[in-house]
């Protein structure tokens, strides 16, 4: 069996899946979804792509206001499967939205990038990492000293 190659979106797919975040976004800014699995909560779209036959899109999300007593992952289970729930719903929203010859079926998956960011944020932070790469970490630098006014 052959392997597929890896193929970076088309302009097309970028500008279907823009307009798709967009109209997803605007369709969420305005609470039109009321799921009582959000809970109040609200969810930013972060990115969608877009499958090269433009039938189905992956939209990344990230939960935004969650409650306090609500950590992080719970929050981040709690709003992809709620918007799930919602697809149909979202893609009635996206096909009025989108001119397209069809409306994609969409999938809500959690968006880990800021939490991949913070990762390797911390990693560059490590002192055994500064130290390999010939540098101080950027905790452990000392504070400037200020000149005395002239």
């Amino acid at each position: 069996m052959r392997e597929r190659e890896y193929r970076p979106p088309s302009p097309r797919q970028l500008r279907v899946g823009e307009a798709i975040r967009h109209a997803l976004a605007h369709a969420l800014e305005r609470g039109e979804v009321r799921d009582p699995g959000l809970g109040g909560m609200s969810a930013t779209v972060t990115e969608v792509r877009v499958s090269p036959d433009l039938r189905h899109a992956t939209a990344f999300v990230v939960p935004f206001a969650a409650p306090p007593a609500m950590d992080a992952a719970a929050a981040m289970t709690a709003v992809v499967a709620a918007l799930n729930r919602a697809a149909p719903f979202l893609r009635h929203r996206v096909a009025e939205a989108v001119r397209t010859k069809f409306a994609p079926e969409i999938v809500f998956r959690p968006d880990t990038t800021f939490d991949e960011a913070e990762r390797i944020h911390r990693l560059f932070a490590d002192s055994r990492v500064a130290r390999d790469l010939g540098r101080e970490p950027p905790a452990r630098k000392a504070p400037r000293k200020r000149r005395a006014p002239r």
